[in-house]
């Protein structure tokens, strides 16, 4: 019954800056560990980011590191992503996923949303 739908995505220019959000439902989000995946086309999907339930433990992939944060507002029920600096390579279908035992093996995923970025 977890629902994760992504939102944010569109078209920006390199050097812009973009904001994701994920918004899942229940009323356990408090207690759950949120993840931010890509996938370009052709490639293979990407780890970009994650967060514990309480927003003190946070992991980047390198290829974002410095450029994107992760946070969340458990009141709201929501993970965001904010993207800054964005390059070409950044272009994807961005996934919201949940990992509900807290052990790297996601359990849930949004449908995604799409973030292209233009030279």
């Amino acid at each position: 019954q977890v629902q994760l739908v992504e939102s944010g995505g569109g078209l920006v220019q390199a050097g812009g800056s973009l904001r994701l959000s994920c918004a899942a439902s229940g009323h356990t989000f408090s207690s759950e560990t949120m993840g931010w995946f890509r996938q370009a086309p052709g490639k293979e999907r990407e780890f970009v980011a994650r967060i514990s339930p309480n927003g003190y433990n946070i992991r980047y992939g390198d290829a974002v590191k410095g450029r994107f944060t992760i946070s969340r507002d458990n009141a709201k029920n929501t993970v965001y992503l904010q993207m800054n600096s964005l390059k070409p390579e950044d272009t994807g279908i961005y996934y919201c996923a949940l990992d509900r035992a807290s052990d790297y093996t996601y359990d849930y995923w949004g449908q995604g949303t799409q973030v292209t970025v233009s030279s």
